[in-house]
């Protein structure tokens, strides 16, 4: 008889033996069928029909005895519909009404598929058979899944279970492996089982660490069927990953009563498209066929290994009470259909307090959600039990917020939490953290780190009390009596004794907080510098009993002022200094070269200087210019400007400027004297190197003839056009010990003006030096009337940013 056939059986169907032929049966053998009632039984032939005859009995048994389970099976799917339940607890439900109905098997199956035809049973089946259609085929689907069913029940290992139910269920539905994983009361998990794996692939996943991420540990701890259309996309490892790389991935926890045994894991050879949910659920029984099966699995152990034996109750309960943390010893605790509800607190130890302050009986045997039910709330303390419990895998954090309930009265706590699984059992430990400990503590750490020891002293009774941080400030040992208030000035700087006896009379006679600052010396010979703090405490009549206070070593600080003050004092006499130093540079600066002086009398000749300083005193340079008629009737006129700044820039200029003024009345050309002038920078002046021009003009001839050393043209200003005088070949001076410098000579026409200069008026730091010539340029062509303004005008609109020395030499022929 074939399922379908059985779920359409009308209502009301019985079954009923066949009625047999009446036989006639020899004594002592089998009986002879009746068309050879005549044939003897001890012939040989007689013998041969009643062979024949028992076998055919015994094919008809095994055909109503396979008929009778195909029925059982049958109302165990209804079962499992109905009820919402699994295949295996489908069975004993199956049993249990059985025994209560006083039936046999059969006969209760036959009335649990009568009434099912009354609810659509045939309905049902058909959609079932439809979401399968793609897998398997529609006719043998059931048969299959109850024959995975009966084959998981009546195997002897989880072995043959993973065998069944890959041969019978999985293989239909495209799968090609599959592994069945038991879960270790750590987090770990050992291959119990699997079938389509190679056996050395099969070794060497024999046993997973807890903690290591593979696809059977996301169905353990996500406690989720967890479904992967591809291995590539997870990135897991896993067994077979380099069979089937691209391939599908299931795996589903195996668990019942609220407690996970194991996963059960699928593999298909090439990606997996989501499947309906009526595979989903016989995926998610089959696993819970597993979860039995595993129930009384043992871990292969090996070969001289110790077995591992989980303790019992009685023995977690023994561990609980050698521990010196509060802990409780959790016990599930189920419903009546088998699913996990809560925990019962089946023993605290000794060091347990209760966060409410209930003794100790109140809470022991409890229900931990009815003890403190909101557990369940902000804490999550019970969702972390519930999956150590499911999962094997321990749970540890440090300061959890414990949240209890109890009178409508909700108290908090901080504590650290270990939560870890013990066979069928669940410790739980809590530090629950003492505040005033901990302030304590703080307290302790900031008066190490603070250098400061504490001290109370009780005047009426002499009891002085000091800590550890004071007796180390003293250098004495904790052992030794500590030193009395009044007996402080024998262990100070002899020096410190006014300071000292003002702080005690304050502090004893007059009854005013106070404070004083002094030397310590201590027995080790070390001197310390302490602040000491003192308030005196009166008791109800007025009278001083008590003073607290505290010491404070400040050596470091001491040692610290005192380094700034000396620093401070050497930086106010540095600055004095460079001060001094400054203000004797600007005066002879300023003595050689006063910012404007009076023009020369030279017939035919105007002649204006202009020196602008720089703004800052410590950038006191070296530009320097000179205009003067020689003996021999021509002007000398020449700028220059020495390397650097400050006094030493200073002096070398003047050096510079005299001697050229010496130089100039031998009669020699400019060329000459800049070469003589070289000699001098680099041998006389500590090999100084400056810039120069110089120039001579002859008020007859009305001639210029001019030289350069490195230093910018002078501009000649004739009519509206201003350009830069056609450059000369001459070196720095002071670079090399000889040089010659090229002359140049210039015929001036009337109302021409040519003007000398130093790099402090054009120079800037964004821009080259041939973009502010020319701005230079621009400013000289609209030449006022006068050359004064024509020089003031220059040095006031100069864009010059570099805060250096500024001359400027200016003459215009009348």
């Amino acid at each position: 008889m074939s399922t379908t056939e059985q779920s359409h059986e009308p209502e009301g169907v019985e079954l009923r033996p066949e009625p047999s032929a009446s036989v006639e049966r020899p004594a002592g053998g089998d009986p002879v069928p009746p068309d050879l009632a005549g044939v003897s039984p001890t012939s040989p032939v007689g013998r041969l029909a009643a062979t024949v005859e028992r076998l055919r009995r015994e094919v008809r048994a095994a055909q109503a005895e396979a008929e009778g389970r195909a029925l059982i099976e049958l109302a165990k799917g209804i079962l499992v519909e109905r009820l919402g339940c699994g295949p295996a607890q489908a069975a004993r439900q199956l049993a249990e009404l059985t025994e209560q109905a006083g039936t046999t098997p059969l006969e209760f199956a036959v009335e649990v598929i009568n009434q099912a035809a009354r609810d659509r049973l045939s309905e049902i089946t058909n959609t079932f058979l439809a979401a399968t259609a793609d897998a398997i085929e529609r006719d043998a689907a059931a048969v299959r899944l109850r024959a995975a069913e009966s084959g998981a029940l009546a195997a002897d290992d989880t072995q043959a279970v993973a065998g069944s139910l890959l041969e019978h269920a999985l293989r239909p539905l495209g799968a090609v492996a599959v592994a069945v994983w038991a879960a270790g009361a750590d987090g770990s998990l050992s291959l119990a089982g699997s079938a389509g794996f190679s056996p050395a692939e099969a070794t060497r996943w024999r046993y997973v660490p807890p903690e290591v991420a593979t696809v059977a540990r996301r169905g353990l701890t996500e406690r989720t069927g967890q479904w992967f259309g591809s291995l590539a996309e997870t990135g897991l490892p896993t067994i077979g990953r380099h069979l089937y790389p691209d391939g599908g991935r299931v795996a589903v926890p195996a668990g019942t009563g609220g407690r996970i045994h194991g996963v059960l894991e699928i593999a298909w050879p090439g990606p997996l498209e989501p499947q309906p949910a009526g595979v989903v659920r016989q995926v998610e029984a089959l696993a819970e066929l597993c979860a039995h099966t595993l129930e009384t699995y043992t871990p292969r152990r090996d070969p001289g290994q110790e077995p591992r034996v989980l303790p019992d109750t009685a023995e977690l309960m023994d561990l609980a009470d050698g521990l010196h943390d509060p802990a409780l010893v959790l016990v599930p605790h189920l419903d009546d259909s088998g699913q996990l509800v809560d925990f019962r607190i089946q023993h605290i130890n000794n060091h347990f307090l209760d966060p409410a302050g209930r003794p100790r009986a109140v809470v022991n045997g409890a229900l931990l959600l009815e003890a403190y039910p909101m557990t369940a709330g902000k804490s999550e303390l019970f969702q972390r039990v519930e999956r150590v419990y499911a999962t094997g895998e321990p749970f540890r954090a440090r300061r959890m917020q414990l949240t209890s309930l109890v009178d409508q009265v909700s108290l908090s706590a901080v504590a650290d939490i270990s939560i870890s699984r013990h066979g069928n059992s669940v410790l739980l430990i809590w530090r629950i953290e003492d505040e005033t400990a901990r302030l304590a503590s703080l307290l302790q750490h900031a008066q190490r780190l603070g250098r400061i020891g504490g001290f109370e002293e009780n005047l009426l009774t002499g009891e002085i009390t000091w800590n550890d941080q004071l007796f180390r400030l003293y250098g004495r040992s904790p052992s030794s009596t500590p030193v009395p208030l009044e007996d402080l000035p024998a262990y100070a700087h002899p020096d410190d004794a006014v300071p000292l006896g003002r702080f005690l009379r304050t502090v004893l006679h007059h009854r005013r907080p106070a404070s004083a600052a002094f030397r310590l010396q201590r027995p080790d010979g070390v001197t310390r510098h302490i602040r000491v703090v003192a308030e005196p405490v009166l008791d109800t009549d007025g009278r001083l009993f008590v003073v607290r206070g505290a010491y404070q070593d400040i050596s470091a600080q001491h040692w610290t002022e005192v380094a700034l003050a000396a620093t401070r004092d050497q930086l106010a006499h540095t600055e004095q200094q460079a001060a001094e130093r400054n203000r004797l540079t600007l005066q002879l600066q300023h003595a050689i070269m006063p910012p404007t002086r009076a023009p020369l009398t030279v017939p035919g000749l105007e002649v204006a200087v202009r020196y602008r300083p720089a703004e800052t005193e410590h950038l006191v340079g070296g530009d320097w210019y000179d205009a003067v008629v020689l003996p021999s009737g021509l002007v000398l006129m020449c700028v220059g400007d020495v390397a650097g700044h400050g006094i030493e820039a200073a002096t070398s200029m003047v050096v510079l400027r005299n001697a050229l003024r010496g130089l100039a009345v031998t009669g020699a050309g400019p060329g000459q004297l800049l070469s003589w002038l070289n000699i001098v920078a680099h041998h006389l002046t500590g090999a100084v190197t400056a810039t120069a021009v110089c120039a001579l003009y002859d008020p007859d001839r009305h001639t210029l003839r001019w030289a350069r050393a490195g230093h910018l043209p002078p501009v000649l200003v004739r009519g509206s056009e201003a350009a830069p005088l056609p450059l000369v070949k001459g070196l720095l001076l002071g670079a090399v010990p000889e040089a010659v410098y090229e002359e140049a000579e210039l015929e001036f026409a009337p109302e021409d003006t040519l003007l000398l200069y130093t790099d402090g008026l054009i120079e800037r730091r964004d821009r080259s030096v041939e973009e502010s010539l020319a701005h230079l340029l621009t400013a000289a062509r609209t030449a006022p009337k006068t050359l004064d303004q024509q020089l003031d005008g220059l040095l006031t609109y100069s864009r010059s940013d570099t805060d250096d020395d500024t001359c400027i030499v200016g003459i215009r022929v009348v």
